[in-house]
């Protein structure tokens, strides 16, 4: 069964798209991009990211406020993100050029005290909101900026709701992740054995609610069972894909907020946000690197490879995807529908991979040699919970080999029976520890396999 797409003008109840739509033409820079939650930023450093490949850097200012600046110093291009923070300005390592929150250089160590700092020697600053413990720029003209744009979670903002955070680089561009995620029928099989089982495969019911430069409103149910209740699944242009799923009557809700960030043309970040007001305790009193290592880095592991090969399959191919792809209406109904979004939105994306169309898609030999699989350096590293964790852990290991070295020692120097015997049994406890220490320092620089 070959999908065919069909669009209902009517909008739905339960709407995603509140903002009166003033345009028809979607503009990728008059947009708000999430950079990282707030509890993974750095409090005195400065923080790197890009967009679509342009280089930009965070940090903050003596008043708290978060400052974003295109990442090049005025003076010889070199990085600002290299450098150090200075009674809130941000200083470039090279020359110690130093720029303030507006991107004027307030400092310049080889200009005589009399010498003005010259007019163009600044760099391009950009507007900086946090909302729902999340950090966003605007990538156009700071004036031209909407903060009702920010597509927030409304359940979010109830006291009573909880979520979990998980943020992580991948190795592909952000059409593929919106493809991937956009997709509940891949769940069941792509991710048994972590939340779900492949008995769970079945036809979905799936239908398009809503499309326009904003996104793509829609919904889903299981057909197994008869009067499933529906799950309201959208996508808000150009950086979220938001799961609902509640139950009025017991004012119950649940739901997964699915955010990414386009860093380049093989390169995404993702924001993940599981939220809903009936977590169990356990669930709410574990640490967030303990809830990655168990559950959050395993389920974005468990397909992450499989998008990587198909990206280079299609990209291989040099096909359009229409040509390519064999669509299911009962599984693929919005996948094709994002994709033909893209077709009909993207034209002013750097890059982009729609269903009939592309711009700019790069298939170079390089791609052939990214490291796809590094969990250490696509989630520990950009992560305070999980870094913390590493390194307490690193330490506790080194600690307790140290530890047991020095008992070694003293069970050979002494004689008293008692005394080698004692140092003896911590030794052997200390170096277990070690050992479990060791295993426990994997699980934030390995990835999960199926066969593990």
């Amino acid at each position: 069964m070959i999908l065919e797409t069909k669009k209902i003008e009517t909008t739905p109840k339960n709407s995603t798209f509140e903002t009166p739509e003033s345009q028809s033409e979607f503009d990728w820079r008059e947009c708000w991009y999430p950079v990282c939650f707030l509890q993974d930023f750095p409090i005195n450093r400065p923080y790197r990211f890009s967009l679509y490949e342009e280089p930009f850097v965070l940090f903050k200012n003596t008043d708290g406020q978060i400052i974003c600046l295109t990442d090049r110093c005025a003076h010889r291009a070199a990085r600002l993100s290299d450098g150090q923070i200075i009674d809130g300005r941000i200083e470039c390592l090279y020359h110690g050029w130093q720029f303030g929150q507006d991107g004027k250089c307030l400092h310049i160590p080889q200009l005589s005290k009399e010498a003005k700092i010259p007019i163009n020697a600044c760099v391009s600053s950009f507007k900086v909101i946090e909302r729902q413990g999340i950090i966003w720029i605007w990538a156009g003209e700071a004036e031209a900026a909407v903060d009702e744009l920010i597509p927030t979670v409304p359940d979010w903002d109830k006291p009573e709701c909880f979520n979990l955070d998980y943020m992580r680089d991948l190795p592909y561009d952000q059409s593929y992740f919106i493809e991937n995620v956009i997709d509940p029928a891949h769940i069941p099989i792509s991710h048994e054995g972590i939340f779900s089982d492949r008995t769970e495969a079945q036809p979905l019911e799936i239908e398009v609610l809503e499309s326009s430069h904003q996104g793509i409103s829609g919904r889903y149910r299981k057909t197994k069972k008869p009067n499933q209740p529906w799950q309201l699944l959208d996508f808000v242009a150009p950086n979220l894909v938001l799961y609902r799923l509640g139950n009025e009557q017991e004012n119950r809700f649940l739901g997964t907020a699915l955010y990414s960030i386009p860093l380049g043309r093989n390169r995404c970040r993702i924001l993940v946000r599981n939220y809903s007001n009936f977590f169990d305790l356990k669930t709410k009193l574990m640490p967030p690197w303990l809830d990655h290592i168990i559950t959050r880095n395993k389920v974005l592991e468990g397909d992450l490879q499989i998008v990587v090969e198909q990206k280079g399959q299609i990209e291989r191919l040099g096909k359009k995807l229409k040509e390519l792809y064999l669509p299911l209406k009962t599984s693929d109904t919005l996948v094709v529908a994002y994709r033909r979004w893209l077709d009909k939105y993207g034209s002013s994306l750097p890059f982009y991979q729609g269903y009939s169309t592309a711009k700019n898609i790069d298939n170079s030999e390089d791609n052939k040699h990214l490291k796809t699989l590094d969990r250490f350096s696509q989630h520990t590293l950009i992560c305070n919970s999980c870094n913390q964790g590493y390194r307490l852990t690193k330490q506790l290991q080194q600690s307790c080999i140290g530890v047991a070295i020095a008992f070694a020692f003293i069970a050979i120097l002494t004689d008293t029976s008692g005394i080698k015997i004692a140092a003896v049994s911590t030794s052997i406890t200390l170096i277990i520890l070690a050992v479990m220490a060791q295993r426990l320092k994997t699980q934030f620089e390995d990835s999960y396999t199926r066969h593990e």
